[in-house]
């Protein structure tokens, strides 16, 4: 994701405004959603691993779903100091 899209995603910013991040936030911003994106990649592998290899349809499933929720874990962290920093970014009214 790329952090305009954080940006335009988010219902309290207009889309027509162009968030300029302060020194200090950008790099983390980056730092967060890039390893999001290595995070999902890695995922993406495993999966295609995993439906390559198995034969066994109901031990696909089983390896697939604990896949998923590894990945989620993973992720978790990494959503939830994007959420703190969007927060943070947000004007109060």
């Amino acid at each position: 994701m790329k952090e305009t899209e954080f940006c335009n995603n988010n219902p309290h910013i207009s889309q027509g405004n162009h968030r300029i991040y302060s020194p200090a936030t950008q790099p983390l911003l980056q730092s967060l959603l890039s390893t999001l994106a290595d995070i999902d990649v890695e995922y993406e592998r495993q999966r295609e691993r995993v439906n390559k290899r198995s034969t066994d349809l109901n031990l696909k499933i089983r390896v697939l779903e604990r896949l998923k929720a590894q990945h989620q874990e993973r992720r978790l962290p990494y959503i939830q100091q994007l959420a703190i920093l969007q927060e943070r970014m947000i004007p109060h009214r």
